[in-house]
């Protein structure tokens, strides 16, 4: 052993004080430092509020993006505690806002329920904030205190009286720690408020954003999940008057459902727990489930609705159901610190005996409407029976044509999906320059002929049908079909699936149409985080030798200006790419396909419901809220011109 390698002792162990465990390592506490983890600050600080709400003690949070890029937050609930904790010695704001795992969630006197239930949420905001202000209105006394990095810079003193209570919370994110943005989204922001609006109708919450004029919204919804599933269908024919809404408590949990069902084909369950999207499902959803199927079977059979031989399964019950699920849990146990799966085993038999109880009653009170939702399960369960035959005679005409990977697929050579990775290419000329240009050890090709079928205008049996969907089904591996029983993604082949399609507006469609479908029929592949898009540059930017690209306007601009001082008298050109076919092969490798130097967007679904809405928008049959949605987003639009 050589005599010069540093000793490990005890001085060699660190221990990270206060705050800086965070700082140190913010991914373990917000889940990344991009886009994600920054909107993530927000509602952090949010879920406290919402906490209060709760409790019965907060109506009403109002967010203010400011133009100086810093956040305000104000509620009005009984403001942060002010007075000395008696065991740490300093004010319990103090404590709160410096030191994880302090808060009164895990006193279960001063909150039943909570959101935030690690007691890290609001110090990780200070943590990571290069600014944070807070101002405490409680007991007749107004309180602030400033901080700079997680540091208390101003302690807390009071500055004035007032009969009101709540707290007010400015803080702007540390461009240290956010490194690729530290700029808020309105519609990201938006989209979670909305959201929490909806699963507690007794408050109302205001977003305001200064850099925009007139920028505002302010949600409130005294129907609560009821009004939530109306709006998640609202581009959707419903086969029933209103959406049924049940609700009820047992065992402490409350439970809340709305349900409707709609002439589409997909199933759309939203599930929340402590008003905690759970994405992933869980416990809730599963008894949730077996009450649907056991209401709706048992009524089918009474009233002798399923004729001859025909088998319904658990997803034809659900086929064009949309559904809100609420519940309130003391102690949930959620599987993962992502907290999108529960776990409380207990939960499956409360949610299935209130559900199937009340579920009765309404199907038996209400023989018009469960006679139409009965009529849309066994058309489901028809068509489900005729894609099983027609695939079955697919199976086995690919038998004995002795069939395996598609033929148009360019595979790679190694054979670890860990490793492997395959690109979704629009058009032979692009997949010409992509097969050419790739690495051929781990980067497989499959050029896609055209614009695949719209799935969210079509039933399993007609999508399965689709040349290219087949296709892709077949690389990818994860299955012969995209039912449950179908879907195996334990086979994937590729642990990277990067759609790359020009940057117009047939590639941006071709995008949003594969996008849709691996939203509906394959969404484990994008809640596993194996689905991403490519980003080919716009343009390409020559002076004498000297080649550049740019992926936007501004950069390009950019560019421009660096090479004009480089060299003023030196021309320039300036090519625009229309396509993907136009770049050669070693253009391609360079700016889109070398992971050295390629930008890649994973594919993520932070809030299912407003995905659920926005592909049924731009994908559904409904016109008016697609020119809606068109008409105020048209600024935001990358035009092809």
């Amino acid at each position: 052993m050589s005599e010069n390698k540093p000793e490990y002792k005890a001085s060699n162990i660190q221990v990270l004080e206060g705050l800086e465990a965070v700082r140190k390592r913010p991914s373990m506490y917000i889940g990344d430092t991009g886009q994600r983890g920054l909107h993530h600050l927000i509602n952090e600080v949010v879920d406290n509020s919402i906490d209060e709400a709760l409790a019965g003690h907060c109506d009403y949070i109002n967010i203010n993006i400011k133009d100086d890029g810093s956040i305000v937050i104000k509620d009005n609930g009984r403001g942060i505690p002010t007075d000395i904790h008696p065991k740490e010695g300093i004010p319990a704001v103090e404590l709160v806002l410096t030191k994880l795992h302090a808060g009164g969630k895990f006193d279960k006197d001063s909150y039943k329920v909570s959101g935030g239930l690690h007691g890290v949420g609001v110090s990780c905001v200070n943590a990571l904030a290069s600014h944070f202000h807070v101002e405490v209105h409680r007991d007749g006394d107004i309180h602030v205190m400033e901080f700079q990095r997680g540091i208390t810079t101003t302690p807390l003193k009071k500055i004035g009286s007032t009969d009101k209570t709540g707290t007010i919370v400015t803080f702007t994110p540390d461009s240290e720690i956010f490194t690729q943005t530290t700029e808020f989204k309105f519609n990201i922001i938006a989209d979670r408020m909305r959201e929490l609006a909806f699963l507690n109708p007794q408050i109302t919450v205001e977003i305001v954003d200064e850099r925009e004029e007139d920028l505002k919204e302010v949600f409130h919804y005294e129907g609560g999940v009821k009004d939530f599933v109306a709006f998640l269908d609202e581009t959707r024919e419903s086969i029933m008057p209103e959406p049924i809404y049940i609700e009820g408590e047992l065992d402490d949990v409350p439970l809340e459902v709305a349900m409707q069902y709609n002439q589409a084909y997909s199933e759309n369950v939203h599930s929340y727990v402590n008003n905690i999207n759970t994405h992933e499902g869980g416990t809730h959803v599963s008894g949730f489930r077996r009450a649907l199927t056991r209401a709706l079977k048992g009524y089918a059979e009474k009233n002798k609705l399923i004729k001859g031989k025909l088998s319904v399964s658990g997803e034809d019950f659900r086929e064009g159901l949309t559904a809100i699920i609420s519940i309130k849990v003391a102690e949930p146990q959620f599987e993962g610190q992502t907290k999108t799966k529960l776990g409380n085993s207990e939960v499956q038999s409360v949610v299935e005996i209130l559900l199937y109880e009340k579920l009765n009653d309404y199907l038996e009170q209400n023989p018009k409407i469960a006679k139409g939702i009965l009529e849309k399960v066994l058309r489901a369960a028809e068509a489900r029976e005729a894609a099983r035959k027609a695939r079955q005679l697919v199976q086995r005409k690919s038998a004995m044509a002795g069939a395996g990977l598609p033929g148009k697929l360019a595979d790679c050579s190694i054979n670890d999906p860990e490793h492997c990775e395959i690109y979704l290419v629009e058009g032979d000329s692009a997949g010409g320059s992509a097969k050419s240009g790739r690495n051929r050890s781990f980067q497989a090709i499959l050029p896609l002929r055209g614009k695949i079928l719209n799935v969210e205008k079509a039933r399993l049996g007609k999508i399965l049908e689709n040349n290219e969907i087949k296709a892709m089904i077949t690389a990818l591996g994860v299955g012969v079909g995209l039912s449950e029983e179908d879907l195996d993604i334990s086979n994937l082949r590729y642990h990277k699936i990067i759609i790359m399609t020009d940057a117009d507006i047939d590639g941006s469609h071709i995008r949003t149409l594969l996008l849709t479908f691996f939203y509906r029929h394959l969404l484990p592949l994008i809640e596993n985080g194996y689905v991403y898009i490519a980003t080919p540059p716009l343009y390409k930017i020559t002076q004498g030798k000297k080649i550049d690209y740019a992926w936007d306007d501004n950069t390009r601009d950019d560019i421009l200006k660096r090479m004009k001082k480089e060299s003023a008298t030196r021309k320039v050109d300036i090519s625009r790419y229309k396509g993907l076919g136009e770049m050669n092969p070693d253009q391609l490798w360079e700016t889109t396909m070398d992971p050295e130097t390629r930008t890649l967007q994973q594919v993520t679904i932070d809030s299912a419901a407003a995905a659920d809405r926005l592909f049924s928008i731009l994908m559904g049959d409904a016109v008016e809220p697609r020119r809606e949605f068109i008409e105020r987003n048209a600024k935001y639009a990358k035009l092809d011109v």
